[in-house]
């Protein structure tokens, strides 16, 4: 699957700042999977914020990581936490991830990969949601698209919208639990082709039998991540 999009942010690949603090050959990336292949995430594990956090910086402590990252276009019962991602009167609920997570420390920095405009941003405080969220427009080559930044700290929302984000700015960091919808510290980072007039918000989720848009849509992250490679 193509776009032009997509071509773009391949011819472009060496632009893009790195979204957060990595240093490649020093940091370590470990690949955190949260689908039903993974069996020690359990339902205690996974409803209790506590247990969830433990688990991860276990998982990263043990293999000297970093970040945990991963998560795009994976198929996560991890979701079954939040009736957020499911469908009113009991259909088919959101389980196909879009973004990449990048797991972390609370309070580490996020960077603007590519100069853009605060399009908007919105504190979606509900258990299993985004939370403190920010979508940044970019135009790259003359093609308009967005990024979008979950799991922020509530203190990042006092910016206004249309200010411009600088390539390499700082302008936000992985919130604490009550602040980016009841997770563990991490990013979610999503690149977006067509909003849908959205604001501050975007389905970061979709149901399987729509994955054919939405991955459309939503291109894989790593293409101005460039961290896949990384993992361990």
């Amino acid at each position: 699957m193509t776009t032009p999009l997509i071509n773009i942010l391949e011819k472009n690949r060496q632009l893009f700042y790195p979204v957060v603090p990595f240093e490649p050959g020093k940091d370590r990336l470990l690949k955190l999977d949260f689908t039903e292949e993974n069996k020690e995430l359990t339902k205690n594990v996974i409803e209790y914020v506590p247990h969830f956090t433990d688990y991860v910086q276990k998982q990263l402590l043990a293999a000297n990581a970093k970040y945990g990252i991963g998560g795009y276009a994976e198929h996560r019962t991890v979701y079954s936490r939040s009736k957020v991602f499911d469908a009113p009167g009991g259909g088919e609920p959101r389980r196909l991830h879009l973004g990449v997570d990048i797991w972390g420390e609370a309070g580490t920095p996020v960077f603007a990969p590519l100069g853009g405009m605060v399009h908007s941003f919105k504190f979606n405080d509900r258990y299993g949601d985004y939370g403190a969220t920010i979508v940044l427009l970019h135009q790259l080559e003359g093609v308009a698209f967005y990024t979008l930044y979950g799991h922020l700290s509530l203190n990042d929302l006092a910016i206004v919208d249309g200010q411009y984000i600088n390539r390499g700015q700082e302008f936000a960091h992985f919130g604490v639990a009550e602040e980016n919808g009841h997770w563990p510290p991490h990013l979610h980072f999503q690149v977006i082709i067509d909003l849908q007039l959205k604001e501050g918000d975007y389905p970061g989720v979709c149901k399987l039998s729509e994955k054919d848009f939405y991955l459309k849509n939503c291109p894989d992250p790593d293409l101005m991540l460039q961290m896949n490679r990384y993992i361990l």
